[in-house]
């Protein structure tokens, strides 16, 4: 999950479709490369309580097993906190420096068998890049083999976007080929407002993106479930965890058969 632009719901799309990947039985990973460690403390740690995060991963001083620590939904979670600040100046110091966290989650999900095509400790890996186009985003997408943008449904929502799919190019051309850009996410989602549809349309048209379904609706239950250190999906029935559920079956579903996903048409 990346976009530069912050307040975007990465956080909450990471957290809330992993905890839905794991009600279907899939092994889940979430990374947090965000040095505001937002992923991690919305699952329930403490940043600043670490013994070691990602943050020692990514320089090679310890072995990515070491770091992981466990989540209350049953997903598995490499922690980030405010040391991760500093990484970029010295991974800038290195040679191939975008793949420090490819080569880490090797170490961690093992190579994929040939006959099976499943990995050793993990089925599915999500990355919440931070709210830039640093050396971390940039670790995050050569790592990736496929990026969604979340995307905010409001006013000045795609700027910036034109600069991250040019990234996105970049980093298919020199890091990582076989990234796919599946396409936009848009999230905090109104259906009342005309406003929200000609956003939409706009980032759509003017990006050629395909914006994908379901949107995820603004409902106050995220900020609830974050404040207890759980997923929205934790909770008591809500719209917001149902459109998670729907975005997990679709990527499954895409994963098994090949076919893109369904794209979303606003009403006009």
């Amino acid at each position: 999950m990346a976009n530069q632009k912050g307040g975007v719901a990465k956080t909450t799309t990471v957290a809330s479709l992993g905890a839905a990947m794991q009600e279907k039985g899939r092994r889940v990973l979430l990374v947090d490369l965000d040095p505001q460690g937002c992923l991690t403390f919305s699952l329930g740690h403490d940043p600043d309580k670490l013994p070691v995060s990602v943050h020692e991963v990514l320089l090679g001083e310890v072995e990515p097993s070491a770091a992981l620590v466990d989540t209350s939904e049953g997903m598995t979670l490499l922690p980030a906190n405010i040391d991760l600040a500093g990484v970029e100046a010295m991974l800038l110091m290195r040679a191939g420096r975008e793949y420090a966290l490819k080569r880490a989650l090797a170490k961690i999900i093992g190579a994929a068998d040939s006959a099976t095509r499943k990995r050793d400790e993990f089925d599915v890996v999500i990355i919440d890049c931070p709210p830039s186009l640093g050396v971390l985003t940039l670790n995050g997408l050569t790592a990736a083999d496929e990026v969604i943008v979340p995307l905010q449904c409001e006013t000045l929502a795609h700027r910036g976007v034109g600069q991250f799919l040019r990234t996105v190019t970049d980093v298919q051309q020199i890091t990582n080929s076989d990234l796919k850009l599946l396409g936009a996410l848009p999230t905090l989602y109104d259906s009342r407002t005309t406003h929200t549809r000609d956003v939409l349309l706009d980032v759509s048209d003017r990006y050629d993106l395909p914006v994908l379904a379901p949107p995820i609706p603004r409902t106050v239950r995220f900020a609830e479930a974050s404040a207890s250190g759980t997923s929205v999906l934790a909770g008591k029935k809500n719209k917001g965890a149902a459109a998670y559920r729907d975005l997990a079956n679709a990527l499954l579903k895409h994963w098994k058969t090949g076919k893109p996903l369904a794209s979303f048409a606003p009403e006009i």
